[in-house]
């Protein structure tokens, strides 16, 4: 079968290649997708379990990508609660082959029934971006209707969906990114937009949480806006700074059945969106994440046809 593989972890994007693999195994728990749609981000060169399996040791070449739908062709001995030929979607484990393969193996307890009425290439963007987007503002911030939230990176994967979810809950949301992204954030449900490249960050005032998917300086000067009592996310790594007199998290998204599920509703009432850049096929994976082709919003690979 064909796959995008990766063995050079100095070459990033560079080093995605089309191979063929052998068909992968269904261990205990375990069940094959037939993979129609996966997303991907090139961040994921720089994760430890791209390159290592639990044990530290070497597993390359290895597939990436961890956002996928398809349907269900084969059960691991042990597995329950799906059935083959049933459409699903959810997240490929951090640490074994992913999602960027016309098959791949994957935990039954990582992924979620699809309904029939959400499009694959739809629901490969919603796994980890709407998991992140929830377990962050809510499971981590506590955030509450009424309060305030800052988000950075608010037409990203992650970010857009935070703020149809903080807009949904009642929360008064400011939006954060590029001149560009000013109309796409407010048409989110942003009540507000800042300019990081224009606008002064700190004339926002105190927020109640920072959810932040951007970093660096960025993040650095959030924290003195957050109110006492209030919660600064992140994202991309361990904070170095911390609100007065609040909390720094810093967390990775877990798998949640249940929580697809509710995502998924979302999606089919129209009230959640994700904001997909492009759809490439499986073949165009090495070019389309060069630096020089890569697009606003989510990138979704199709791998099946009618995917």
């Amino acid at each position: 079968m064909q796959a995008i593989t990766v063995g050079d972890r100095a070459a990033g994007a560079a080093g995605l290649t089309l191979s063929d693999i052998p068909y992968p195994h269904a261990s205990e728990n375990d069940v094959i997708v037939r993979v129609h749609a996966a997303g991907f981000t090139p961040g994921e060169l720089d994760w430890p379990g791209t390159w290592t399996d639990r044990a530290g040791r070497d597993r390359t070449p290895s597939v990436p990508g961890h956002e996928l739908s398809g349907v269900v062709t084969e059960l691991g001995f042990g597995t329950t609660g799906l059935t083959v030929g049933q459409r699903v979607f959810g997240m490929a484990d951090w640490t074994r082959d992913g999602s960027l393969a016309e098959y791949t193996a994957v935990e039954a307890r990582n992924l979620a029934p699809l309904p029939a009425d959400i499009d694959f290439t739809v629901a490969a963007a919603v796994p980890i971006s709407g998991l992140t987007a929830w377990q962050g503002l809510f499971d981590h911030a506590e955030l509450k209707t009424g309060q305030t939230v800052l988000i950075h990176g608010a037409v990203g994967g992650v970010g857009s969906i935070a703020v149809q979810l903080a807009h949904e809950l009642g929360a008064h949301v400011i939006g954060t990114g590029r001149a560009a992204d000013r109309e796409a954030a407010l048409g989110l449900g942003a009540d507000a937009f800042v300019d990081l490249q224009a606008d002064r960050l700190e004339e926002v005032g105190e927020v109640d949480v920072v959810f932040d998917a951007i970093g660096g300086e960025v993040l650095e000067r959030s924290a003195p806006l957050v109110r006492a009592g209030g919660t600064l996310v992140t994202i991309v790594g361990p904070p170095k700074v911390r609100p007065a007199d609040g909390r720094s998290i810093f967390f990775v998204v877990e798998p949640d059945r249940f929580r697809l599920a509710d995502l998924a509703e979302g999606v089919r009432s129209g009230r959640l969106k994700p904001i997909i850049g492009a759809v490439r096929p499986l073949a165009e994976v090495p070019s389309a994440f060069a630096p020089d082709r890569r697009v606003p919003g989510k990138m979704i690979i199709r791998v099946a046809e009618g995917g």
